[in-house]
């Protein structure tokens, strides 16, 4: 029986940075599968993991419940199939939602093969209260569907702002464990520890009512407020019963024929500009890059960038951003350099310039 473990998080909070942990401290023993489902053109974040030995199988086109589900379910069967793993870890888009992952895991019928074991966010806990703000479609729902809440950069802020995210974050989610200490000081398998000691009563639970809300939606005509279960918004100016046409098909498998939708799918609200570059770049330049980045709105929201890059000294250097902060630490040699931006609104012409690409 392969355990499934799905690691949901917003974009950067830190999901890659947990896994490699757990791969390092608490499952060196197993035969671990990661499947990743990035959002953006370039998969960055096979390059960060591949030192582990870990089989990946990126799939850049969108979210597992929209565009993925076919692709997913088969992915998942082959990889049951062919390796016969301890465990799979799923690794969703940081816009996916997490209770599509749940449905479409459950939705394999595969159940004397693969077991759900559980369903965990990454949440940085700096961001908890702009992300609810800015972002709730897509960051609520991972903190409400998880079974553990693993707050990353606690050692950053107050303890009192620690305080007030777990405050904000209880509102959505009272029952989940939420990990709070500097993941530096507790080991891979307390976090393990944490994520499956979870009442599997209240996966169960989760997965009922996601498959109760499919059925709803599955019905003739729509009562609610207009949210499919592919994660688009169908906003209805009126209010009487929508028979569906076979018009329009949703990732969803719905068809909906509306003349006014009005989208919130993350293909639609986030966008992503990745470039591979040979270019070297001195430390010092790439900081001043990253300074902007980080601080201003010229470039558009920016959210997340990443990437690998070669330096003119001969080393390589990995860099994280995230809104107002970034870091960059000496890597290992990739194939190219890569970058990646996610955010909304971007002005690729001017990160271009601003990397120096073509």
């Amino acid at each position: 029986m392969t355990k499934v473990d799905i690691i949901s998080g917003f974009l950067g909070a830190g999901k890659t940075t947990l896994i490699s942990k757990l791969l390092k401290e608490a499952l060196a023993g197993e035969q671990v599968v990661l499947i990743e489902n990035e959002f953006g053109e370039i998969g960055i974040d096979g390059g960060f993991l591949k030192d582990s030995g870990v089989e990946i199988r990126e799939m850049n086109s969108g979210c597992i419940c929209c565009s993925l589900v076919g692709d997913f379910g088969t992915s998942l069967k082959e990889v049951v199939d062919k390796y016969h793993p301890d465990r799979i870890i799923i690794e969703p888009s940081g816009v996916g939602k997490l209770s599509d992952v749940i449905k479409a895991v459950k939705d394999l019928h595969i159940e004397n093969e693969i077991r759900l074991n559980s369903a965990s966010t990454v949440a940085d806990a700096s961001k908890v209260k702009v992300y609810m703000k800015n972002f709730g479609e897509f960051f609520n729902n991972q903190i409400e569907h998880a079974g553990t809440i693993i707050l990353s950069r606690t050692q950053n802020i107050s303890d009192d702002k620690v305080q007030k995210a777990i405050e904000m974050i209880r509102t959505i989610n009272k029952d989940a464990h939420i990990i709070t200490t500097n993941w530096e000081l507790i080991s891979g398998e307390q976090i393990l520890s944490a994520m499956e000691n979870v009442d599997n009563l209240e996966l169960q639970m989760l997965a009922e009512q996601a498959e109760k809300t499919h059925q709803e939606h599955e019905h003739e005509h729509h009562h609610h407020d207009g949210e499919c279960c592919c994660g688009h918004d169908h906003d209805h100016d009126h209010d009487h019963e929508h028979e569906h046409h076979h018009d329009g098909e949703c990732g969803c498998g719905h068809h909906h024929d509306h003349d006014h939708e009005h989208h919130h799918h993350a293909d639609e609200i986030f966008t992503s500009w990745g470039v591979e570059t040979p270019n070297k770049y001195d430390k010092s330049q790439l900081d001043e890059i990253l300074k902007k980045l980080a601080g201003l709105n010229e470039y558009g929201t920016i959210l997340r960038a990443k990437g690998m890059l070669p330096c003119t000294d001969g080393t390589w250097m990995y860099f994280d951003l995230v809104p107002g902060e970034y870091e960059i630490r000496e890597g290992k040699p990739d194939y190219t350099g890569r970058i990646c931006v996610i955010g909304s609104n971007l002005e690729e012409d001017d990160l271009k310039e601003l990397f120096q690409v073509a």
